[in-house]
C-alpha cells in the first residue's frame, strides 16, 4: 500500500515543478489537485493479498523460490509452444511466461515476435497470416534442438492455457499491444477456465495494458514490466538511435517513465507485481517495492550465479530461458 508521506511527497513534488515551469502558485495548484483526484477516482485496487499470493508465491517443488520459464524455456524447447510447457514442468518450473499474439482472422496464439522469420519456417507478419496457414508451420526448425521437437506446432492461447493447467504450472500472460482485443480475450480464458484467477497473471510494458485489463476485468492479477532506458536503449544496451539529440530525448523520456512506473502508474493500475531486467534489482529495490505490497520478479535470469542470488539472497521469484544450465539471454 502506498504510504501517507509517499503522497505528499510525490503532490509536493508535481507542485514545485509546475510552479518553476508556470511560476503560478494558483495553476500549479489546480493541476496538482486535479491530478490527485484523477487518482482517486480512476485508480483500482490491487486484488486481495492472499489471491496474489497463490499466484506470485506458489509451493516449489525444492522449497525454493518460484521459478518462471520465459517463453517456456527457450532455450530448453522451441519458445512458446506445448512441448516447451511440458519440458518446463518436467525441469521443475513452478510457471512459464507466454507471449500473446493475434493472427489475421483474430485467433489468439502465442508467439513473441512480431514476424514469423525468427521462429519458424514462415515468414511475415503473424498479423497478416490466416489461423489456418499458421497450423501448417515447424515451430522448431529454428531451434537448436530441432531434431528432438520436428514438427511443433504454434498453439493457440487455449491450447496452452489447457496445457498448463493439466501441469499445475502458474501462467504469466505476457501481452504486448492491442489492448481492448487482448483484455477481451483473457477474459473469456478466465471466465472458461476460473482456476486462472488463482493461478495466472497478466502483465506487459505498457501500462494502458494493464489498465484495460483491470477495468475488463478486476479481479484478475497483473504486473507492470519495466526496464531502465527502454526507450533509449535496446536489451542488450545499444542505443536506439545514433543521434545525439535523439539520445538525450528519449533518456529524458526514460527518465520520466521510470518515475512514472515508481510513483504513479503502479497505483493507478492496482498491480500485485513489477517485473524488473535482473540487473536493476537489488535487496533495497524489493523492499522499496514490499512496503508497497508489491512483488518484484526478475527477468532473464540465466546462470548459476545470478540464479543463487535470486534464490539465496533476494529470496524473490525470477524467470529463465532456461532451468537446465547458463546460457544467453533471448531478447
Amino acid at each position: 500500500m502506498l504510504q501517507i508521506g509517499d503522497e505528499v511527497v510525490y503532490f509536493s513534488a508535481v507542485f514545485l515543478l509546475v510552479v518553476l515551469g508556470t511560476r503560478s502558485a494558483t495553476a500549479a495548484s489546480l493541476l496538482t489537485a486535479s491530478l490527485y483526484v484523477f487518482m482517486v477516482m480512476f485508480r483500482f485496487p490491487p486484488v486481495p493479498a492472499e489471491q496474489a499470493g497463490r499466484v506470485l508465491r506458489p509451493r516449489a517443488p525444492s522449497g525454493g523460490v518460484p521459478v518462471v520459464a520465459h517463453r517456456g524455456g527457450g532455450h530448453d524447447a522451441p519458445e512458446n509452444t506445448l512441448a516447451a510447457i511440458r519440458e518446463a514442468s518436467r525441469n521443475g518450473a513452478t510457471g512459464v511466461e507466454l507471449d500473446l499474439s493475434f493472427t489475421a482472422d483474430g485467433v489468439p496464439v502465442l508467439m513473441h515476435d512480431e514476424t514469423l522469420d525468427r521462429t519458424t519456417n514462415g515468414t511475415g507478419k503473424v498479423s497478416k497470416v490466416q489461423f489456418v496457414q499458421l497450423k501448417r508451420l515447424d515451430a522448431a526448425v529454428r531451434h537448436r534442438l530441432k531434431d528432438k521437437f520436428r514438427g511443433e506446432k504454434v498453439p493457440t492461447l487455449q491450447e496452452a492455457v489447457e496445457e498448463c493447467i493439466r501441469h499445475q504450472l502458474t501462467i504469466f500472460f505476457d501481452v504486448k499491444d492491442q489492448p481492448d482485443k487482448a483484455a477481451l480475450v483473457l477474459h473469456e480464458m478466465y471466465k472458461k477456465f476460473p482456476v486462472l484467477y488463482n493461478s495466472s497473471i497478466v502483465s506487459s510494458f505498457e501500462p494502458k495494458v494493464i489498465y484495460k485489463m483491470r477495468q475488463t476485468d478486476p479481479n484478475v492479477v497483473t504486473a507492470l514490466t519495466h526496464r531502465p532506458w527502454r526507450l533509449s536503449r535496446f536489451g542488450d544496451g545499444t542505443p536506439r538511435t545514433l543521434s545525439t539529440w535523439g539520445q538525450m530525448w528519449t533518456s529524458v523520456l526514460d527518465v520520466l517513465l521510470d518515475w512514472a512506473h515508481h510513483h504513479i502508474l503502479w497505483k493507478l493500475c492496482g498491480v500485485s507485481a513489477i517485473l524488473v531486467q535482473k540487473d536493476f534489482v537489488s535487496l533495497d529495490y524489493v523492499q522499496f517495492w514490499a512496503e508497497r505490497g508489491v512483488e518484484v520478479v526478475g527477468w532473464t535470469v540465466n546462470t548459476a550465479v545470478e540464479k543463487d542470488f535470486y534464490q539465496n539472497l533476494l529470496k524473490i521469484g525470477y524467470i529463465t530461458d532456461s532451468l537446465l544450465e547458463d546460457c544467453d539471454s533471448h531478447y
